[in-house]
């Protein structure tokens, strides 16, 4: 049994360079009752362009992990922290005026915000755990990330200020990656209750949790901005890397949509569902991609190859 901290995953990213092996003989997990569709996907390099909004990633190109965002085909590339700090895992307002992010910039992992352009950053959290994995509400009236204050993992629920604190989760394993449905009135998260890490779903006050994925070494959920689909990673086979898959908001009808080399992590849908980015090692060192929801046309945006790009998150 796989035991991985998901909020470590970028971590992960940053140290892990182990080339996979080729899986165009994917089999089913042999310990999952759940049916794995397979994807025709193309490896070429061409997407179609249509997503709306920039993209925000982590880049270590400065020497240290930064906050960056840039255009959905690699061009207008932009560092907005600009510090001696390690910043990690952005998320958008759904407005778009506003960039939550992870820094250690005051010592250990806290949570805060800024505009989309750099300025007024403002630190949410105080607290003696690790605050990690924000996600912003598409009301844009609250945060959901995962803190370590309780002695594990657990998804909390904050004001946009950093006011109102909430427990969602309340179990002795690790819960995190958390991401709201569109409508706001679920999360779907990562979890090890069970033992492998899966994607469970919640309602947003962290009641009817539900088990999505089974025995199947998954994270990184994110749901589609049009509701139907939840992407996440996954390695359903002790001898499989992580890549990217795709399920129904309810759990049915998972799909494999890469078969790359090198470990897929990450993923986040385009405002109008139709295209996906994903970090992967696949040339090497981690690059930002893109590609069609069906797994067609990945495309490597970033191409920086003496350095690390990782943790898109797609503007809305």
């Amino acid at each position: 049994m796989k035991t991985l901290f998901i909020h470590s995953l970028l971590l992960m990213v940053v140290v892990l360079f182990v080339a996979g092996c080729d899986s165009d003989n994917f089999q089913d997990n042999p310990v999952s009752n759940q049916n794995i569709t397979e994807s025709t996907q193309s490896q070429g390099t061409y997407f179609k362009k249509g997503g709306n909004g920039r993209i925000a990633f982590v880049s270590r190109r400065d020497g240290n992990n930064e906050i960056y965002v840039m255009n959905a085909d690699g061009t207008k590339l932009t560092n907005l922290t600009k510090n001696g700090a390690t910043d990690n895992q952005p998320d958008w307002s759904p407005h778009g005026k506003q960039i939550v992010f992870v820094s250690n910039r005051d010592g250990k992992d806290e949570i805060y915000t800024m505009n989309a352009d750099g300025t007024g950053i403002t630190r949410l959290t105080y607290n003696h755990g690790s605050n990690v994995s924000p996600s912003w509400s598409p009301n844009g009236k609250q945060i959901a990330f995962t803190s370590y204050r309780d002695g594990n993992y657990e998804i909390f629920l904050m004001n946009t200020d950093g006011t109102n604190l909430t427990r969602l989760t309340k179990n002795e394993a690790n819960d995190d990656n958390p991401d709201w449905s569109p409508n706001g009135k679920q999360i779907v998260f990562a979890s090890n209750r069970n033992g492998d890490y899966d994607i469970y779903i919640m309602n947003a006050d962290g009641s009817g949790v539900t088990q999505l994925t089974h025995d199947f070494h998954a994270v990184n959920p994110a749901w589609s901005s049009n509701s139907n689909h939840i992407a996440f990673s996954a390695a359903p086979n002790d001898d499989e890397n992580y890549e990217i898959y795709v399920m129904n908001a309810d759990g049915s009808g998972i799909t494999r949509l890469t078969y790359l080399t090198g470990y897929d992590f990450y993923p986040s849908w385009s405002s109008d569902s139709k295209q996906i980015a994903f970090s992967s090692e696949h040339e090497g060192s981690s690059d930002i991609y893109i590609m069609n929801a069906d797994g067609t046309g990945i495309t490597n945006v970033t191409n920086n190859h003496s350095s690390l790009d990782m943790h898109p998150k797609w503007g809305k």
